[in-house]
């Protein structure tokens, strides 16, 4: 066995594999920093996205105000006519994703009486 190396152990191996696998995650992890364009742009859309959460929970606010008022008045919890009128204006606006957003903006008004 000369001229050999001497051979690792099977902790030494995984001991090896763990610190290369450790390595690859922290190099996966690091980004690059973003230019200032990103930073302002993503600082804006967080703004937006702030005042779009704000206005739909007022939204779903009202919504449970008109469901108390047509239960009180011995009416249906939902009106069918009217969340298909949503969905259409919401489709017409935004497209394919527009029908996905109103369905979700519905969801969110349902069932908070």
């Amino acid at each position: 066995m000369t001229g050999t190396a001497p051979a690792q152990t099977v902790v030494e191996t995984e001991i090896a594999v763990a610190d290369t696998a450790n390595t690859q995650t922290t190099d996966i992890e690091a980004e690059p920093e973003a230019p200032v364009g990103v930073l302002s742009g993503r600082e804006r859309i967080d703004a937006i996205d702030a005042e779009l959460i704000e206005l739909i929970g007022r939204r779903a606010s009202v919504s449970a105000e008109i469901q108390s008022a047509r239960l009180a008045e011995g009416g249906r919890r939902l009106d069918l006519r009217r969340e298909t009128e949503v969905i259409g204006r919401y489709t017409r606006s935004l497209g394919r994703p527009g029908t996905t957003v109103a369905m979700a903006l519905l969801e969110l008004g349902r069932g908070r009486v």
